[in-house]
């Protein structure tokens, strides 16, 4: 039985309690719920570390200090207070015997699954052999699998034990407030929707690079790649938030219903629409392969198949060891039909930015008159809106909207499926991969992406 949106979680479980994930993550943001929403659940860690409640809250202590902020000392106390924890082995039926008796009185509980998906078949299964799952809602953390078959299934999976309504998907880039104000400057503005179309826009970039390497995650990254860590998800969703249409109702599916019929409209990407790098020095990174084909850096051009873009190319660029960390979405508006002012053709005006990080950033570039005599202009850009980073944690947003059960800021199985579709022909080595010095855009050959429709624009420091 799914639980709904009017139940709030009564307890809170978290699977993987000792790893990096919930040093980094989670209990900063139980901390911030208890502190800003008044949390009052149990919550109980588990994981196969050898530790007991002590040493959990040990953990917690020094997560806090390290990335929590500003501590509130009663709010601090009050979280240890809250801590419970199972140690075991996820295939020992002990492990959630003993969890069901630390959950208490709880009836409508929440797991998050901070733990490799390959882990998931087993906790799923253990959870609802002992009662645990009865009522509740499920937390998974992405990859969301590793190709469309891997994530069809992960997602068959998950649905034998627990219902889609009840399965939240975490992808953290939904919870960002400036991913968020995409879509609120969007529809809350009459004056975009006319010319948001293939009549006006000439082209979309979305940029998302990293100035520092896979410094320790070599292991990891190797098994991954630009286009599984960032393209296939982070960088659709951003699209999908850019290029979907109004949603309808007040449904709590409006939305996503809106993104995954944009999604399925995006086509597929082949071989000849990425360009890949790596970095100089990657195959010196401890765990990479030798030999390895992985990408550090991917381009992609993608059309939609829809009346509003149809015709409309969309550059989407990511990589690891790039000039400036930012992230951001500049849609280029076409240029007028006529140059009155007989000046050479500008491509630093007639759009509009949105710059998710490091700050958060609404600009609308345009052409202004430079005083004098002449009829001549300057590339300027109209910042609308410019705010400081220091928004509410995507992670605390989300397991607050997730103990509610508002789906809105997850990914659903068939958005899941749809981003899978989009990228499925370019995983692996199917195309070349191009070697960049670091500090530089990418190989030369990402510029031959863009074409006459180019050149990149290149984000500049905050």
């Amino acid at each position: 039985m799914a639980s709904s949106p009017e139940q709030v979680s009564d307890a809170l479980v978290f699977f993987g309690a000792t790893g990096d994930l919930a040093y980094k993550q989670i209990f900063p943001a139980l901390y911030g719920l208890v502190r800003d929403e008044g949390l009052s659940t149990p919550i109980i860690g588990v994981a196969k570390q050898g530790w007991d409640l002590d040493q959990l809250k040990g953990r917690a202590a020094d997560s806090v200090k390290a990335h929590g902020g500003d501590i509130d000392s009663d709010a601090f106390k009050k979280l240890l207070s809250l801590l419970h924890y199972v140690d075991g082995d996820y295939a020992d039926p002990k492990v959630f015997t003993q969890l069901r008796k630390e959950m208490g009185d709880a009836k409508n509980p929440l797991h998050y699954l901070a733990i490799p998906p390959v882990l998931f078949s087993e906790v799923a299964s253990q959870l609802a052999k002992s009662g645990c799952s009865k009522n509740a809602r499920l937390v998974v953390e992405k990859p969301f699998g590793r190709d469309r078959q891997s994530a069809e299934d992960l997602s068959r999976i998950l649905d034998e034990y627990f219902p889609e309504n009840s399965i939240f998907r975490i992808d953290h880039y939904l919870g960002k407030e400036p991913v968020q104000n995409i879509l609120y400057t969007r529809f809350a503005n009459s004056i975009f929707e006319p010319i948001w179309n293939r009549n006006f826009v000439r082209s979309i970039q979305v940029t998302m690079a990293e100035n520092f390497g896979v410094q320790d995650r070599g292991a990891f990254y190797d098994e991954a790649g630009a286009i599984r860590d960032v393209l296939q998800n982070h960088m659709l969703q951003i699209l999908a938030s850019l290029t979907m249409d109004p949603p309808t109702g007040q449904d709590h599916e409006a939305i996503r219903d809106r993104k995954a019929s944009l999604l399925k409209a995006v086509r597929a990407l082949t071989p000849n629409d990425i360009v890949r790098g790596q970095y100089e020095g990657y195959q010196d990174v401890p765990g990479v392969k030798p030999g390895s084909t992985i990408e550090t850096f991917a381009a992609a051009r993608l059309q939609i198949d829809s009346w509003r873009w149809a015709g409309v190319p969309i550059f989407f660029r990511t990589g690891k060891l790039l000039p400036v960390s930012v992230a951001e979405a500049v849609v280029q508006f076409k240029k007028p039909p006529r140059e009155t002012f007989c000046e050479i053709d500008s491509v630093g005006s007639g759009h509009m930015r949105f710059r998710i990080q490091p700050d958060v950033t609404i600009a609308l570039g345009t052409r202004v008159k430079i005083p004098g005599d002449r009829m001549i202009g300057d590339d300027v850009e109209l910042i609308l809106t410019r705010q400081p980073g220091a928004d509410k944690p995507p992670y605390q947003r989300l397991l607050g909207d997730a103990m509610h059960g508002i789906s809105d800021l997850f990914t659903r199985e068939d958005i899941v499926d749809a981003e899978w579709r989009i990228v499925n022909d370019v995983l692996g080595n199917v195309a070349p991969v191009y070697r960049y010095k670091p500090g530089t855009w990418g190989p030369d050959e990402a510029q031959l992406l863009v074409g006459r429709d180019g050149p990149w624009l290149n984000p500049k420091r905050a």
